[in-house]
């Protein structure tokens, strides 16, 4: 069979280091921390106080007050950027055929918000049950593909992934996957989320998972530093416009990359630690090469899952240290969640997007807030500490990683005639 071509026509971000996709791209290559007291909520109470919150952001000024209402959080995040990612593609949606136009989302929680609040309200009432009659609408996460879909009127294939903090990127590759079968033209794909809630910050502390440097909020998402003890919760949504090499060409579409791989693994090892060697992590970033058709040597930055924990940022530097032998040494790698925390999953999406510009531009983004090396990692590979660095970006190959032991990589590369 022969595989259809598919490129990258649109883009939109909103995240806690800017909420449109310039403004993001500004934040990384400046290595701007988007980790600050949490102002959501009273979180006096919580050993983790903190997150990265989105920062002057009113749902009103991208979605009418009444419409609004009908989402969760994390569905209106999804409207604002497939909104952009749509208006950057030059998609005219009276010429194209909508049922080859599909929208394929990610999202590891859903709407917390939302159940929360109404559970709250109905164990702090008489025991009478009145719940608002769009809770479970706005709490299912398919519902934010179910929306996106009317509102453009893509009438292709629909549907939301779950796997944790891989939903991003999992939604990714089966849109990659879609058109490249000949299944449909174009696709709205990425992922939201919204988890700085009450519940998603102490259920994540129970799980003693974040990082409790309350003193220094702004420091405290360190990736590969000796000191890290814990992710940063993040929110926010990235969306991405794939679609078919030739439909793009046609129509005359500005192209900023071609999606050329993907790969999927499971760890089959514990359900939140990672595989202590990375064998999951290893296999994935080896089937996207193979899926690619390309070499370690191709491969010229790897943005990493990063997440600052103890565990997982050694077993990820050791697959990727099997996987590219020697050409590790010649990587920029970074992770970008040391300034935007771990959206989840959204992670995905916005780290593909990051990884896309980096192709684009040049320019590898850094891994801020590094203090002291960890005598645990190799320090000759490049990590990319603290500073944005030029460089030839051929191809960049994207991690992302769930509990469950859910991995995927994607690799995006320059477009070639």
């Amino acid at each position: 069979m022969n595989l259809k071509r598919v490129v990258v026509t649109g883009l939109g971000a909103l995240t806690p280091i800017g909420n449109t996709v310039p403004e993001f791209w500004d934040g990384l290559t400046n290595g701007v921390s988007g980790a600050a007291p949490i102002t959501r909520f009273d979180a006096s109470k919580f050993k983790t106080q903190f997150a990265c919150e989105l920062k002057n952001f009113d749902v009103e000024q991208f979605i009418d007050k009444k419409e609004a209402r009908k989402m969760d959080p994390f569905c209106q995040y999804a409207m604002i950027v497939a909104d952009e990612a749509v208006l950057d593609s030059g998609l005219d949606l009276e010429k194209i055929d909508l049922t080859k136009a599909g929208v394929i989302w990610g999202s590891g929680i859903g709407g917390l918000k939302t159940f929360q609040d109404e559970v709250t309200s109905f164990a702090h009432g008489d025991g009478t049950p009145r719940f608002n009659p769009f809770f479970i609408p706005k709490m299912i996460a398919d519902i934010s593909a179910g929306f996106i879909s009317i509102k453009y009127g893509f009438q292709g294939p629909n549907f939301v992934t779950v796997s944790a903090c891989a939903s991003g990127t999992n939604a990714m590759i089966d849109a990659f996957n879609y058109i490249r079968l000949g299944k449909a033209n174009i696709f709205i794909t990425g992922g939201s989320e919204a988890a700085v809630t009450e519940a998603g910050m102490g259920g994540f502390n129970a799980m003693k998972a974040l990082s409790q440097r309350n003193e220094s909020p702004e420091t405290a998402s360190r990736p590969f530093d000796k000191d890290r003890d814990g992710f940063v919760l993040g929110e926010g949504a990235g969306a991405i416009i794939l679609e078919e090499y030739e439909h793009a060409k046609a129509r005359g579409a500005k192209i900023y990359a071609e999606i050329v791989g993907g790969g999927m693994t499971a760890d089959a090892y514990h359900i939140t630690a990672p595989h202590p060697e990375g064998q999951g992590a290893g296999n994935v970033m080896k089937f996207a090469l193979e899926d690619a058709g390309l070499q370690p040597e191709d491969i010229d930055y790897i943005n990493v899952h990063g997440t600052s924990t103890p565990l997982g940022d050694v077993s990820e530097v050791k697959a990727i240290q099997r996987v590219f032998g020697d050409h590790a040494y010649k990587l920029n790698i970074s992770s970008t969640k040391s300034m935007t925390g771990h959206l989840l999953g959204a992670a995905g999406a916005i780290e593909a997007i990051a990884s896309i510009l980096a192709v684009q531009n040049d320019t590898v983004p850094p891994t801020i807030n590094h203090f002291t090396d960890d005598e645990g990692l190799d320090t000759k590979l490049n990590l990319t500490f603290n500073n944005a660095q030029k460089r030839e970006v051929r191809a960049a190959l994207s991690n992302t990683f769930g509990f469950g032991g859910h991995n995927c990589s994607v690799i995006f590369k320059k477009i070639t005639e």
